[in-house]
């Protein structure tokens, strides 16, 4: 008798498209191809994962010969935060120098040449720009990646760097809503909070995310941060409320959102990661980042488990999961159009 091998079920297949894992190497591992005929749809580069160009060109397409729609994304601010120059420095200016010169023109610009690198690498999904208010001088993880401390300032350079961005066909991902700049806590090893009022929130915290949401943002990427005056219980990147009553239902954004790296210890140190990750989608984001620390097969086929258990058991909805892996896969078919479309544009002199 002959078993006919079956392919994964469409529970599975979304459960994995909504994770963005990382991996070792600067070649494409076996297991991730392997995934990726599976339904991943999603994967991040980082520093470890770059040498030249040319190499990082030649990994994408060893990727995408496997999935041809897939996602690549990067964690590419330019300045401090840097990956596709992690060994000599960014050679564009980071957000505060950009702030510091005040000129919007100049900000599209260095992020349409951003833009151009990283697609021209086959990078189509940057976790960028900052949309943080540096509002706290003793934030230990925004700081210089701030466009500055005024609210105005730092929605008109979102906004650019925005547009800049995707005029390029890479999908931008404004970060780290609904505002990680009043924090003194670093969320990679606790869970920031942040004892404003809402007035102060919305008045301060929040233009820099309307302006890039009118810019049209493809991506929001969601904080690890408790925010009292918006959810008292759980930190916005597990908070209905911030998530989806906020960010979608009050400001109207339609786009991916994704969250921070849940290895990070306010959310895998209080919640677990694989619990943390069940309650994220069921808040409302859409997509995982995960792969900083944790970049193996066995991660990724424990998330995925996770998820998988969380709707068989009914904590998590399968519409929710549908739809959070359908957001993926409509961010995948705008950066391939995006692609085409920006090959048709010359670079300025």
């Amino acid at each position: 008798m002959t078993t006919l091998a079956t392919g994964p079920d469409t529970l599975t297949r979304d459960a994995l498209a909504v994770l963005q894992p990382g991996f070792d190497g600067t070649t494409a591992p076996d297991w991730v191809r392997r995934r990726l005929a599976e339904g991943l749809a999603s994967v991040a580069l980082f520093g470890r994962n770059v040498v030249t160009e040319e190499q990082v060109t030649a990994l994408t397409g060893q990727l995408r010969a496997e999935r041809e729609d897939l996602l690549v994304a990067i964690d590419e601010e330019s300045g401090d935060v840097t990956r596709l120059d992690v060994r000599t420095g960014s050679s564009f200016p980071g957000n505060h120098a950009l702030g510091a010169v005040d000129d919007p023109d100049l900000t599209r610009g260095v992020a349409r040449e951003l833009g151009r690198r990283l697609a021209a690498c086959g990078v189509n999904f940057d976790w960028a720009p900052s949309a943080d208010v540096n509002a706290n001088p003793d934030n230990p993880v925004i700081g210089v990646r701030s466009f500055g401390a005024a609210t105005d300032l730092v929605a008109r350079h979102t906004a650019a760097w925005v547009e800049g961005l995707q005029s390029t066909g890479v999908a931008a991902c404004t970060k780290h809503f609904p505002g990680h700049g009043d924090t003194n806590v670093d969320s990679h090893h606790a869970v920031p909070r942040i004892d404003v009022d809402a007035d102060t929130l919305y008045e301060r915290e929040l233009p820099p995310f309307r302006a890039a949401i009118a810019a049209g943002t493809r991506a929001v990427m969601s904080a690890h941060i408790l925010v009292p005056a918006l959810d008292a219980d759980r930190p916005g990147t597990l908070s209905r409320r911030i998530l989806t009553g906020l960010l979608r239902e009050e400001l109207g954004y339609q786009g991916l959102i994704v969250t921070d790296g849940m290895e990070m210890r306010a959310i895998s140190g209080t919640y677990g990661l694989e619990h943390g990750v069940v309650l994220a989608i069921a808040a409302g984001a859409d997509a995982i980042c995960v792969g900083g620390g944790l970049c193996d097969e066995a991660t990724v086929l424990g998330l995925r488990d996770a998820l998988v258990a969380a709707v068989r058991s009914g904590e998590l909805p399968e519409e929710r999961l549908s739809d959070a892996a359908a957001r993926v896969r409509e961010l995948a078919r705008w950066t391939a159009e995006g692609r085409r479309g920006a090959a048709d544009v010359a670079p300025e002199p």
